[in-house]
């Protein structure tokens, strides 16, 4: 399995990027919260700010999410939420190599076509290598609800598994939306600190 964190891990985390995902805004849900706790405990925290949330391009998202990682190293750590995860995912598989990324969290991630959401079935039309791109991330882990209204937990399993990431499962978490009543994500930061 993959590489799990020490205590003083967190400590060496540097930089962390929060990549937004489909209709969302840096300020929505959860993630401003995870951003100014980040930022209290020194750690250099910015959401990406993503072009047209509402009509997400997939080559625009990428870039803007490429052009935020620039040179990542063991102490640069991507979260990234939804439809914000393949973009990463993609993001990162573009880099030229070599390269490293300290800690990869997805929450809800997935990357195939969703039934809920057919509107981003241009978006999802093009996989992403996931497997070449392990190699390069030292801490992998999927956090996802079990009863999401628009990622079903198999995809999130398998993009796990093709992650050989740590799977967490937050019970009645939804799509951890702030209409879920998710304004908070305290596992995230604990996955940080393991």
């Amino acid at each position: 399995m993959n590489t799990t964190t020490t205590p003083e891990t967190i400590s060496s985390i540097r930089r962390v990027l929060i990549v937004h995902g489909y209709a969302a805004t840096p300020d929505a849900h959860w993630f401003p919260w995870l951003r100014d706790s980040l930022e209290t405990a020194g750690v250099d925290a910015t959401v990406v700010s993503l072009p047209t949330p509402n009509a997400p391009k997939a080559a625009a998202w990428r870039e803007a999410v490429t052009e935020a990682i620039q040179v990542p190293d063991a102490g640069t750590w991507i979260v990234a939420h939804s439809l914000g995860g393949i973009t990463a995912l993609r993001a990162l598989a573009s880099l030229e190599e070599p390269w490293q990324l300290g800690g990869l969290i997805l929450v809800s991630g997935f990357t195939g076509a969703l039934r809920s959401l057919p509107m981003l079935d241009e978006y999802l039309s093009t996989d992403v290598d996931v497997e070449s791109i392990t190699k390069n991330i030292g801490v992998r882990a999927m956090v996802r609800s079990d009863v999401d209204a628009f990622v079903p937990a198999d995809a999130s399993d398998e993009l796990a598994q093709r992650l050989d990431a740590d799977l967490h499962v937050q019970p009645g978490a939804g799509h951890f939306l702030g209409q879920n009543g998710v304004y908070d994500l305290p596992l995230v930061l604990d996955l940080m600190r393991r």
